[in-house]
């Protein structure tokens, strides 16, 4: 598969692992890679100590291309830029913050930059400050939001509609035939989150997967719209449905025991971030499956709605 994000990145498949905090370390992002997708490495659990050791591990486990997230508001590093070009990666995604920030010394050095947006304004502004391509986030993909959400259908085609640089889509793709309606939207890439966070090499808790699994569509809470701090979407609890009517004055103090549900199994003791798309999610793969099938399906459904509809027309 060739396009614009196949060749930027240097990947098979234009199919990206989410920058999952905790969660998108080597033994998920290294699975990735080697499927011939991009896995990611995050910096949101601002514990770039641990992060390093992971880079090690990635250097390690994968000799394909993979990447870093730097998340601005969770890094409080000031020396963020030097930390991501001496890992050796050519591929950065910033998000949560002003594109400004880190765009024009990233790409001094060489690395290619893309800033996830959740709105055609923050889209413009990324391009503005220079970016070389767009994660474009709808409001039903879980994890860190945008109060004012905007899903997929409405907020890819809009944004893909008003610039030239290449997209990758985030929010709802789950196998190939979103990917297939991301591309029908414009987008030239997809990203997923809950997806890989179900996968069989996924380091979190066997609760969550399970949870995932059994999630129906209407299973996932919008928490803290109004704030203060980020808005975000997760799975439904006792205590995420009770905090969708009264979030906590602070809804980030809530992570202070993520540990305890991400690798202890306790779905209680924080907020498992997840997607709407939960709800088509019914069993635990391997990566290297998820990606194989993914693509399988988008060629497939590519070439049937071709014949449907292009061939038979004319």
């Amino acid at each position: 598969m060739k396009n614009r994000i196949t060749e930027l990145l240097g990947v098979k498949y234009p199919i990206l692992q989410a920058p999952m905090g905790w969660i998108a370390r080597a033994q998920l992002a290294s699975a990735v890679s080697n499927a011939g997708g991009l896995g990611i490495i995050e910096t949101s659990s601002g514990r770039l100590d641990e992060v390093r050791q992971e880079v090690r591990k990635m250097q390690t486990l994968t000799d394909k291309p993979w990447g870093i997230n730097v998340a601005q508001a969770f890094v409080r590093d000031p020396d963020i830029v030097r930390f991501v070009v001496d890992q050796g990666v050519k591929f950065v995604t910033t998000s949560a913050g002003d594109p400004n920030k880190y765009c024009e010394a990233l790409k001094l050095e060489g690395l290619t930059v893309f800033h996830v947006v959740p709105s055609l304004t923050a889209a413009l502004k990324a391009i503005e400050a220079g970016v070389d391509g767009l994660v474009v986030e709808g409001g039903e993909g879980g994890g860190f939001k945008n109060g004012r959400d905007v899903a997929t259908m409405v907020l890819l085609p809009l944004i893909c509609s008003k610039v030239g640089v290449p997209v990758i889509a985030a929010g709802g793709i789950t196998d190939g035939r979103t990917m297939a309606a991301a591309f029908a939207l414009g987008a030239e890439g997809v990203q997923m989150g809950t997806r890989m966070v179900s996968a069989a090499e996924s380091p979190v808790h066997q609760n969550w997967k399970n949870a995932i699994l059994a999630a129906k569509e209407t299973d996932t809470v919008f928490l803290n719209r109004f704030g203060p701090g980020p808005a975000l979407r997760a799975l439904r609890t006792q205590k995420t449905t009770a905090y969708e009517i009264s979030a906590p004055e602070n809804i980030m103090t809530e992570f202070g025991n993520a540990l305890d549900l991400y690798f202890g199994g306790d779905m209680e003791a924080s907020i498992a971030l997840s997607g709407q798309v939960a709800g088509r999610i019914d069993t635990v793969k391997p990566v290297a499956q998820i990606i194989k099938e993914t693509v399988e399906e988008f060629e497939a459904t590519v070439a049937e709605i071709g014949m449907r509809y292009g061939v038979a027309a004319v």
